[in-house]
């Protein structure tokens, strides 16, 4: 990684800050910076207290003078390269897109490039200076929908925490196997799969997960579910809907094989047969600014594919 800035700051810790840990203070009087970074550093001997070097755990008295001398480092010799995405709102602070099916979020073993990330530098090239250029959550490659990025270091402090805080709101459309019964709130911890490493399943000690739906609309023998979700985890949707045994349409990763219903006319089985993803879909997003704390909120429609699909099963019956 190529550093391409370096950042200088000096503040004194307020005599109230005094019992916190250092990495806290600095927090707080860095509050551009998230605590990770901050953290690192601490550790690096980038931040000192009074010219020395501490740890992040260590507290402060109150009167301690902070300095920093870092580098801020390119997000990775990642190219700039064309990637099909909508913007859906931009400013100094945020960009929100809605990303088709079919690109991955962020370069990894067998996805070197023309991801999400790689479209972003050709459109901003300065978010090659934020961790991950900006990035702060994921979709999976084949669900399509709403995501923020942030445009700046305060801003990606602010999204970190708003998601740690769980006060960013993300709603879904998710077209499941089998009739629900009724909406509900599924709280079942995740982790990885005991056997099968690739996937992720409800297992005992995994990290918690919390998983809210309620139905929208019914088919003879599928339903399309509002879903929010009140924590991140990988998968989670796609993995609490198979542990309630209704998996996503088109998921044979936590699904298995494609079903078709008894009786489905042929245009029925052709729309599920073409459909070779997961149907979910992020449909909402809501957090608040990090310049000013408006609360801001976006709506994506459904892709032409989810539409079609929700079509060919209302024809059917639904």
């Amino acid at each position: 990684m190529t550093a391409i800035d370096t950042v200088r700051r000096r503040a004194r810790i307020p005599q109230d800050l005094g019992g916190n840990r250092l990495d806290r203070a600095a927090a707080t009087l860095f509050g551009e910076f998230s605590r990770a970074r901050l953290q690192a550093w601490i550790d690096a001997g980038q931040l000192r207290v009074d010219g020395g070097r501490r740890r992040s755990r260590d507290l402060v008295l109150g009167g301690e003078w902070l300095e920093l001398d870092a580098q801020v480092e390119a997000a990775g010799a990642w190219e700039r390269q064309a990637v099909p995405f909508r913007l859906v709102y931009e400013d100094a602070e945020l960009l929100v897109v809605d990303k088709p099916a079919g690109v991955v979020v962020h370069p990894a073993a067998g996805n070197r490039d023309h991801t999400l990330l790689n479209g972003l530098l050709l459109h901003r090239p300065e978010l090659r200076a934020l961790p991950r250029a900006g990035i702060v959550h994921r979709l999976d490659k084949d669900t399509t929908g709403l995501m923020v990025v942030a445009g700046t270091l305060r801003a990606h402090a602010s999204l970190v925490d708003q998601l740690r805080r769980r006060s960013v709101r993300r709603e879904y459309h998710a077209l499941v196997r089998g009739r629900v019964i009724s909406g509900g709130t599924l709280d079942a911890p995740i982790g990885r799969h005991p056997v099968a490493r690739t996937r992720m399943a409800v297992v005992t000690g995994g990290r918690p997960a919390v998983t809210h739906y309620r139905i929208q609309r019914r088919f003879p023998a599928h339903t399309l579910l509002r879903v929010a979700l009140e924590t991140g985890r990988t998968h989670q949707i796609r993995v609490h809907m198979a542990h309630l045994g209704h998996p996503l349409v088109g998921d044979p990763l936590y699904g298995g094989r494609l079903q078709i219903p008894a009786g489905a006319d042929p245009a029925t089985e052709t729309a599920l047969r073409v459909f070779r993803r997961q149907a979910l879909h992020a449909s909402r997003l809501a957090l608040c600014h990090p310049a000013d704390g408006r609360e801001l909120s976006w709506e994506a429609p459904l892709p032409a594919d989810f539409v079609a699909l929700l079509e060919a099963l209302a024809d059917d019956g639904g």
